[in-house]
């Protein structure tokens, strides 16, 4: 019985926390696209080399763009549709 409240309070975490699609530059200039439900968290991560192998490699510079969605499956198919754009459209998707 335990285990159902737990699990509820769980949830409901999940649901009062966004989640969101960011794109965030790296320091040679190349874009990195992912989701979270905490950008600072994320980005703090990404900025201590944590965040992604793709952002450790390249350097972390700076947060370009954030999207809150409805859910983490809106965020991923966001994911999924940006990081199939060339780079100068990548931008103008958050727009």
């Amino acid at each position: 019985m335990k285990l159902g409240v737990y699990k509820s309070i769980s949830l409901m975490d999940n649901m009062e926390k966004p989640w969101y699609v960011y794109i965030l530059e790296c320091a040679d200039g190349s874009f990195y696209t992912g989701v979270t439900n905490n950008i600072d968290a994320r980005m703090k991560a990404h900025a201590e080399g944590k965040g992604s192998k793709y952002v450790y490699k390249k350097g972390f510079k700076k947060l370009l763009r954030a999207k809150p969605c409805k859910s983490k499956s809106n965020a991923c198919k966001y994911e999924y549709a940006i990081k199939r754009l060339p780079k100068n459209e990548k931008l103008d998707w958050f727009n």
